[in-house]
């Protein structure tokens, strides 16, 4: 049915607000917008943060440092050239580094990207590896003494006196013929006495004492001692080795003179290579050394190498010669944006690494050798200009560049290497990349000097890793480079080792343990509150020590990485918390100086002083946090031994019930504390109210103080003990005087014969012995002593 709407109905049209389909709002929401918050003002800081300048050899002052990238920060190393072992100069360079980056990265923060290269293709390297394969080939070949080794080792001899020798001499004595070299080395022998004389010779040549003493060992010992085998009819192999072993030095330079074309195995290179840098880092590692985040290797970068040097020789900075690439120094200067040697302009024309042979004269003394033609001998790689081998500056700027690209933030390495080698890095890098500038920062560790002097084997005072790891530990060589600063020379010296680093050791040692044993105290009383606070004006105090403590510490970071300022900053936190527990006694917050020492602990090991990196108190432990890999049993049961064993002790005393227990409960509680405990590191102080404080060192240094304790003890008692024999014997002596009756103490034998004429019936002389009478005065005396040795002789009947 359809429904009917008459046509004059219309429905009206409703205009609809939106409000009424809102929520309505509260009246406190309504009086909240129309109430405005007061104006907020930014709090001006009292203290601006410091801002980080490190010294730049670029500029030779501390520039503010701006790294290109936000936190990014590319870092280049120069690493070693591995030939030999590791020595103290490395230790001082590589820790030094690792120091630095340690702050860059684990205390400002930065995302640091650290490479570093191996040098393992090297002058050095190709030349020991081939005098070790001539002398182990030598020696393997010799199978008796015979008249001709002892003719070659002669030569060998006379050689090294004319060449090695004669470079200490004046210059007119230099010049003299191999069939003078015996008298002219007679004549040194004589002149060598006068100090005067061989201290111009060292002037000339450092190594001239050096070699003299090779030479003399030589002719006096291992020559005559093989001679006279030879002659007694002893010829074996083992003698020709022993006179090899003896003259290696001096021969292996014979040898290599005549027979170094001869070796062209490039295996032996890289094996050499291969041994030493694997020493390097084991060295390094036990120094804690971070191992870098990129490693290159020289032999790896061949292709790139060449390709380097082609677009070098392209862009107009290079030109080859008789199978040599020489760098263009004048080119490279003339060009606009491009200064040569901008590290020390002033060497400009130092003939040192100029890299070039035979005929050939470069035609700049600055210019270097970018690729060097291959010698007889020397292992090579085929190029363009034929077979070769890279220069020695080459090789950084190519294997920073394919890591880090055209520009670095840091560029780091001794000072020794600011020139030629880092300048040469740089032209030879802006050159290929056609920039101004390639390095943003240079930082140069300072020298390494032994007891004043420069490390040199001629001076007796080359000392290896090894060598030193085994007198003192990997804190201590860090702490002694910690307390330097690190772009200064350093003079390390067994003054510096026993004194400020083992004094800052020492008093971190002790600050430690006496923390760790009054926060573990602490704990054992299961977090009771005595009903204090624990908070007055002595804490607020040292709290506001601690935070200028760690402001003073970032200043002097950020003062191109002060760390002995920064290590001053801890020293005296230190010193100041330790007043405070000794004036604070049982009122000590432990709190607050348990945030002090972990914050402590915290920077020494961002230094790298610790072992491990543990957030606990102290130093760190080797192990990690969650005990991974320890040995319960074997950790624990030395312990539970002796505390199961002072049990057992007490036990049987309590259950005997003997008169002495109590005396003897005690000593077995002394014995725990200063015998048992001590070798396993636990230290037990006695308090005054009754609770010994537990604390936790190494057993070394508690038995060494309970020893030094013991000594002194015992001296005083075995004075004591002299003293009272002494007494004993005094008695004695006095006593055995009584011996004497005094009417025989004027009468031979106690006195000469003669002496006296007459006596009376005392016994007192009454004449001399010419029959005078004995005078009054003398009389009076005899009487005197008469009267006592009667009162000896009285006492010495009653005893």
């Amino acid at each position: 049915m359809t429904r009917f709407v008459p046509s004059s109905f219309h429905l009206p049209r409703l205009r609809l607000c939106p409000a009424l389909f809102l929520p309505r709002q509260p009246r406190i929401t309504r009086q909240m917008s129309s109430i405005k918050q007061p104006a907020w003002t930014p709090p001006v800081p009292t203290q601006p943060e410091p801002i980080l300048k490190i010294y730049n050899s670029l500029t030779r002052t501390k520039t503010e440092f701006v790294p290109k990238s936000g936190r990014s920060v590319k870092w280049y190393n120069c690493g070693p050239t591995v030939y030999d072992a590791s020595h103290m100069g490395h230790a001082r360079n590589y820790v030094t580094q690792d120091v630095l980056r340690r702050i860059m990265s684990d205390y400002f923060g930065y995302d640091v990207h650290f490479v570093m290269n191996i040098t393992d293709i090297d002058d050095k390297i190709i030349k020991r590896a081939r005098q070790n394969h001539l002398i182990e080939k030598f020696r393997t070949d010799t199978v008796s003494l015979n008249e001709d080794l002892i003719s070659q080792v002669s030569t060998a001899w006379r050689g090294f006196v004319h060449k090695e020798v004669a470079a200490g001499l004046p210059s007119e004595e230099r010049v003299f013929g191999t069939d003078e070299v015996d008298t002219r080395f007679s004549q040194i022998t004589q002149l060598i006495q006068n100090k005067e004389w061989k201290q111009e010779c060292l002037k000339r040549d450092e190594k001239f004492d050096m070699n003299f003493t090779s030479a003399v060992t030589v002719r006096l010992s291992a020559l005559r001692n093989a001679e006279n085998s030879l002659k007694s009819g002893i010829a074996t192999q083992e003698e020709a080795h022993k006179l090899i072993d003896e003259s290696k030095d001096i021969l292996v330079i014979f040898l290599d003179d005549q027979y170094k074309s001869t070796v062209t195995d490039p295996s032996l290179s890289r094996n050499l290579a291969s041994y030493w840098e694997k020493s390097f880092f084991d060295d390094m590692r036990r120094l804690r050394v971070r191992d870098p985040d990129t490693l290159t290797r020289v032999t790896e970068y061949m292709p790139e190498i060449i390709t380097f040097v082609e677009k070098i020789i392209d862009n107009g900075y290079a030109y080859e010669a008789e199978g040599s690439v020489y760098f263009d120094t004048k080119a490279f200067d003339d060009a606009p944006h491009h200064d040569y040697a901008k590290l020390e302009p002033w060497s400009k024309g130092n003939r040192e690494d100029g890299g070039g042979e035979g005929k050939f004269t470069r035609r700049s003394a600055s210019d270097f050798a970018l690729w060097k033609a291959s010698k007889p001998g020397e292992p090579s790689w085929n190029s363009p200009w034929g077979a070769g081998r890279p220069g020695w500056h080459i090789e950084c700027s190519v294997m920073a560049s394919a890591i880090l690209g055209d520009n670095m933030d840091i560029h780091s390495g001794g000072i020794d290497l600011a020139f030629p080698h880092h300048d040469n890095e740089m032209a030879q890098s802006e050159a290929y990349h056609d920039c101004p500038v390639w390095v943003n920062y240079f930082v140069h560790t300072g020298h390494l000097h032994i007891e004043g002097l420069k490390m040199s084997k001629s001076l007796k005072n080359f000392i290896t890793i090894d060598e030193i790891l085994q007198k003192y530990t990997a804190r201590q060589m860090r702490l002694a480079f910690v307390t330097q600063l690190w772009n200064a020379k350093v003079d390390f010296s067994e003054s510096l080792m026993a004194g400020e680093v083992k004094n800052l050791e020492t008093t971190l040692n002790n600050f430690f343990t006496n923390v760790k044993a009054l926060v573990n105290q602490d704990r054992d009383s299961m977090l009771k509150s005595d009903g204090y606070h624990h908070y007055e004006a002595a804490e607020t105090e040292l709290v506001t020590r601690f935070h200028h403590s760690q402001h003073a510490f970032r200043i002097a970071l950020c003062d191109s990485f002060n760390t002995p300022e920064a290590l001053d900053a801890l020293r005296d936190l230190v010193s100041r918390t330790n007043t405070y527990i000794n004036s604070r006694g049982k009122a000590v917050n432990i709190n607050v100086v348990e945030n002090i020492a972990r914050w402590v602990g915290k920077m020494l090991r961002m230094f790298g002083l610790g072992e491990g990196e543990s957030s606990e108190i102290g130093w760190g432990q080797e192990a990690s946090g969650d005990g991974a890999g320890v040995d319960r049993e074997e950790v624990l049961m030395p312990y539970l031994r002796t505390l199961s064993a002072f049990r057992d002790g007490v036990r049987r005393l309590a259950i005997n019930k003997g008169d002495t227990a109590l005396k003897d409960i005690l000593a077995l509680c002394d014995k725990l504390r200063d015998e048992e405990l001590i070798p396993l590191g636990v230290a037990l102080d006695d308090q005054e109210d009754g609770k010994a404080l537990v604390k936790l060192a190494p057993p070394a240094e508690l038995m060494k103080v309970r020893d030094e304790k013991r000594a002194i003890a015992e001296a005083k008692q075995a004075k004591k003990e002299a003293a009272k024999e002494a007494e004993r014997l005094e008695r004695l002596e006095k006593l055995n005087k009584g011996r004497l009756a005094p009417t025989e103490m004027f009468k031979p034998p106690h006195v000469e014969e003669g002496a006296f004429g007459s006596w009376d019936e005392t016994g007192i002389p009454l004449t001399d012995g010419e029959g005078k009478e004995v005078s009054k005065s003398a009389k009076k005396k005899m009487q005197k002593a008469h009267a006592t040795q009667s009162r000896l002789h009285e006492e010495f009947f009653k005893k």
